[in-house]
């Protein structure tokens, strides 16, 4: 039986250059790939994408051009943990220094939503701010702090 909520996440991060830099190369190159492998694992529901249809990284949050963020919705905490640590996924997280800045305010943060909601950049702002001024609430969480589905 399917669940009447599903996992929604966000993770942001400030780049070092412009996205057409050679410096961003690897981080562009491998993003269709990276997708692509999101798209097709367990548990993937949505994501966020740009006009173009590809990737997300047309929108910015907090006011930050430099900030780019990630948004997917998926059936539960494990199969987005699964893709994030998967092989495919986790060569690419890797690398992240050579792309983004190190941030010291929490990055990334979960929360759930009724089946077939997509969350938007400013739902995804608030619950990031929820998360920086509160800590792990039902409202956003981290995958350290879960929090059950409203349905459990």
């Amino acid at each position: 039986m399917a669940s009447s909520y599903q996992l929604a996440q966000v993770n942001i991060g400030r780049m070092l250059a412009p996205l057409d830099t050679p410096q961003m190369h690897g981080f562009v190159s491998n993003l269709d790939a990276v997708n692509a492998v999101a798209d097709a694992a367990e548990g993937f529901v949505w994501r966020l994408v740009d006009e173009g249809g590809a990737s997300a990284t047309d929108f910015r949050v907090f006011g930050d051009e430099w900030l780019i963020l990630n948004m997917s919705v998926w059936t539960s905490p494990e199969t987005l943990n699964a893709y994030v640590y998967g092989p495919d996924h986790r060569a690419i997280l890797q690398r992240r220094r050579e792309f983004f800045e190190r941030l010291t305010e929490p990055y990334a943060a979960m929360w759930w939503v009724p089946a077939g909601h997509r969350p938007t950049p400013e739902e995804a702002e608030k619950r990031l701010t929820i998360l920086r001024e509160k800590g792990p609430t039902p409202e956003a969480f981290t995958m350290r702090d879960l929090f059950p589905s409203p349905a459990d």
